[in-house]
């Protein structure tokens, strides 16, 4: 048998539809499942008179692959990963190479690359965004690990990823973990943003009174803007149109609003609470998500808490407006948050990563791709130390533009009584990156007073306490701390 260019694990529909994205790139591909019935039903269908190879043992998968081998790993992140890695590990040879695709925990990858370089593996993490379409027909690509592996993977790779203008949405990240780092990131991006439009949408159908039809109208428009024109929006203006077989109202009205989620999101916030990087907007958008999981609590609460009610009696085209140019404001500060957490990461695990180019990979495949990251690309190319994503001058002044109508949005939207919380986040945290001097003053005197915390002083420099009260002394004799 002529051996294959590629080796696939896990025949999920993630791992069919990129086994089927390498071979229609000219890579003959052998896959293998846990399930020998798994494998047997895709060489009957999706595989059928296409360049594959089924293996029903490991050892079959392994000599079936051309040297230096490239597996690709689709299985369930944490134990399964290990438990697929020390399978395969007796059998290769030194140079193969291990590729895991699936939302792997980057410190879980660290101690993977480590682990297989020192047994002379390649080990690559590769973050893979675009869910099952982009899978098959061009996702966005984050690999980090071995970047001697990623030099054999790249020719593979730069096919299979999405196109867009400036080339394959796939770079080589960093090292380690970098790869998944990115990718945990970008989830948790995604996560803000698409709390962000789940509350334009909830002002536009609660306070408004829109229609799925308007609904529908209003994300189409949105999305031909230059502000709002990304794969979410796109996406949400076709959910409006479909309307539900069974009870013939819009499938979005019948839907359970309790959402779920996979565990990115809570990853993302762990690091940035570690490396002290605020997100807020990711926070209160995994935040709204756990809320929501408490739908019985919820329905009885609403027969016991009273709030505001009624619509918003004003100009209606107007407020749209405002809507649309709050979303643009917040979803910046979501990817503002993002990147300063990138660049943080960066510097702490020495990633040495480039914002440009993980801008750029997002462009065309993923989730999160929208028309401005063209624009954050470029501003992080003129100024590969910009400290935040809202000094870039198109975007500080977009955001000073619009920053009233901000304010409005906030506001009747606390008059009524719909929650708001990532708009709300983002706001504030736009208002405290742009306010020279906060109340934390009094934070660090309250420290300083029940716990000799000490504190710095605006006219000298130095440590400083102070013996506020003998309340405070007799604190500081019984220890006591935050």
């Amino acid at each position: 048998m002529t051996q294959q260019s590629f080796g696939l694990i896990g025949l999920a529909v993630m791992g069919e539809n990129l086994a089927l994205n390498v071979e229609r790139n000219g890579f003959p591909v052998t896959v293998y499942n846990r399930t020998a019935a798994v494998t047997q039903k895709f060489m009957d269908t999706r595989a059928k008179g296409k360049n594959f190879h089924a293996a029903y043992s490991i050892e079959d998968f392994v000599q079936s692959l051309e040297r230096p081998r490239k597996i690709l790993i689709m299985v369930k992140a944490g134990a399964p990963v290990d438990a697929v890695i020390a399978q395969l590990k007796p059998l290769l040879e030194p140079g193969d190479m291990i590729i895991d695709g699936g939302n792997s925990l980057f410190r879980d990858t660290e101690r993977r690359t480590k682990d297989l370089e020192n047994a002379n593996f390649g080990f690559v993490g590769m973050g893979v965004s675009g869910g099952e379409e982009g899978a098959l027909n061009g996702p966005s690509l984050m690999p980090g690990g071995t970047e001697t592996a990623y030099g054999e993977l790249a020719p593979i790779l730069d096919k299979i990823a999405a196109q867009v203008d400036d080339g394959p949405c796939v770079t080589y990240i960093g090292p380690g973990g970098a790869g998944h780092y990115v990718k945990m990131v970008h989830n948790g991006i995604e996560y803000g943003d698409m709390q962000l439009i789940a509350e334009a949408y909830d002002l536009l159908k609660n306070a408004l009174g829109l229609d799925h039809q308007q609904l529908h109208e209003v994300f189409t428009e949105w999305n031909t803007t230059d502000e709002l024109n990304s794969y979410l929006i796109e996406i949400t203006a076709d959910i409006f149109k479909f309307i539900d077989p069974d009870t013939n109202l819009p499938l979005v009205d019948v839907i359970q609003d309790a959402a779920g989620q996979k565990g990115t999101g809570r990853w993302t916030l762990e690091s940035a609470f570690e490396l002290a990087v605020p997100i807020p907007t990711m926070t209160a958008a995994v935040n709204a998500r756990v809320v929501s999981f408490y739908k019985e609590e919820r329905v009885a609460a609403s027969k016991e808490l009273t709030g505001p009610t009624g619509k918003y009696e004003g100009d209606v085209k107007e407020f749209i407006n405002k809507i649309r140019d709050a979303l643009y404001c917040s979803k910046m500060c979501s990817y503002a948050q993002g990147m300063a957490l990138l660049a943080k990461a960066s510097k702490e695990f020495n990633y040495d990563l480039s914002l440009s180019e993980c801008a750029r990979i997002w462009k065309g495949g993923c989730i999160i791709r929208a028309g401005f990251l063209d624009k954050i690309k470029n501003a992080y190319m003129e100024n590969p130390d910009l400290p935040n994503l809202l000094l870039a001058p198109e975007f500080k002044q977009s955001i000073l533009d619009r920053q009233d109508a901000w304010r409005d949005v906030l506001s009747v939207s606390n008059k009524l009584g719909i929650p708001v919380p990532a708009f709300a986040a983002s706001l504030n945290y736009f208002d405290s990156y742009r306010r020279d001097r906060l109340p934390q003053n009094l934070t660090q005197a309250q420290r300083d007073y029940f716990g000799a915390h000490t504190y710095e002083r605006t006219d000298k420099p130095g440590a400083f306490h102070t013996e506020w009260t003998p309340a405070a002394e007799e604190s500081l004799q019984t220890g006591t701390t935050d």
